[in-house]
């Protein structure tokens, strides 16, 4: 087996900055940030070419869950074409309109709700056979280390109670994780009630386990893993004794793209006088949800936001973090799985429309989203944000010929 690389990112040169890309989890609302995405790649085409692609411009590419599956498609190497991804962003919505109604099939009828009860009283939603084939089908025996890009994608060890972050900065110190990429993608995707979890091993060359690894989805851990990546990028910086003299916390070297897939905040499903009277049962399934993991989903995902907005504003680089996230979703929109075609096309409008809507920013006194005076839409700030990308690319093209 071919070694993975001894280091990760390329360490960050003068007037460079660390740029980042963050896809949260939301299993069929994935089709979101893929609209976003999109778009993005779009942008840099006009400014560098049609060959542009998104792994050419981020160091690091995060996600959790349905974002571990983009993130493995955009930095995926392609067996077709050298150093190319195995997916361009336009790809990924049509890969989840031709592919989500068989992951997730539907139960139809009167019937369908008592179906759906008794599934998840014994035993997972799904058995999740046709995503765990269309994965291996796509992504081949690539490993970890064989990404174009640093990717991080969380999982959680339900036998240790703890995190598995799979990281290609880390590969380096433990060897072991260098795994095939369809199980990382497996196992992120492994929601609890939905998907089975999923268990694997790394053995060494003949044969023997090293490791075992008894995952589930990663979004138990972190359903919006920015800070996960830019964590694991800090620890590069401290490893790095050639890098002494940049410090951790110079927040504004990282550009940070963070792409949420959608909340139903504003629906205001539950209140304490409803969940009052509720037992184990309706805390793990009412309404066709799952309230108990939607809660901690939605409180681990805004608490990293609220974190990040406290940290890039006290160091004064709020401008180098930019979070999309719509939380007007109502419905089946706001599900991981009702995958009927109605459903899908909606989410497809959904995240066009949410380019046209204004820039965001959390209140760091309230705790909501407001505006974020004079920056337009999200659509515009894209634009942005990708002349930002394509200068630095050509900033580090440049110190490269110039033997900085």
């Amino acid at each position: 087996m071919e070694n993975p690389p001894a280091s990760g990112i390329l360490a960050p040169i003068h007037d460079d900055l660390i740029t980042v890309l963050s896809i949260d989890g939301g299993g069929i609302r994935g089709i979101i940030p893929g609209v976003i995405l999109a778009y993005l790649e779009s942008q840099l085409q006009e400014l560098d070419g049609e060959d542009a692609r998104l792994v050419d411009y981020f160091d690091v590419i995060a996600g959790t869950s349905t974002g571990g599956l983009v993130a493995s498609m955009l930095a995926a190497p392609s067996p077709k074409a050298k150093n190319r991804p195995l997916f361009a962003a336009n790809e990924i919505v049509p890969f989840y309109l031709q592919n989500s109604s068989q992951i997730f099939p539907q139960s139809r009828g009167l019937l369908a709700p008592v179906i759906n009860i008794g599934k998840a009283l014994i035993g997972p939603k799904y058995d999740g056979k046709y995503l765990h084939e269309a994965i291996r089908k796509r992504l081949g025996d690539t490993m970890l280390h064989q990404t174009l890009t640093n990717v991080v994608i969380p999982t959680f060890d339900i036998k240790n109670l703890q995190p598995t972050i799979f990281s290609s900065y880390q590969i380096a110190m433990e060897p072991a994780l260098d795994v095939p990429l369809s199980d990382i993608c497996i196992a992120t995707s492994a929601a609890p009630t939905y998907l089975p979890g999923h268990y694997f091993t790394k053995q060494d060359e003949q044969g023997k386990v090293i490791k075992e690894f008894n995952l589930v989805d990663g979004g138990v851990a972190a359903n919006n893993p920015t800070l996960v990546a830019i964590r694991e990028v800090t620890k590069q910086l401290i490893r790095n004794p050639n890098r002494s003299s940049v410090s951790p916390l110079d927040y504004d070297r990282f550009l940070v793209l963070s792409l949420g897939t959608g909340t139903n905040r504003s629906e205001h499903k539950y209140d304490a006088k409803m969940v009052s009277k509720w037992g184990i049962f309706s805390w793990l399934y009412n309404s066709g949800s799952t309230p108990i993991i939607d809660c901690f989903s939605e409180a681990s995902t805004d608490m990293v936001d609220y974190h990040n907005c406290v940290v890039f504003s006290a160091l004064q680089s709020e401008d180098n973090y930019f979070r999309i996230q719509d939380d007007t979703l109502k419905g089946d929109l706001a599900s991981v799985d009702v995958a009927t075609k109605e459903n899908l096309d909606n989410l497809v409008k959904v995240g066009e429309q949410l380019l046209k809507k204004t820039v965001t920013r959390v209140n760091l006194d309230t705790g909501l989203y407001e505006p974020v005076p004079d920056r337009g839409t999200n659509e515009e700030e894209l634009k942005r944000f990708a002349k930002s990308l394509s200068d630095v690319r050509k900033l580090r093209k440049s110190n490269s010929q110039d033997g900085k």
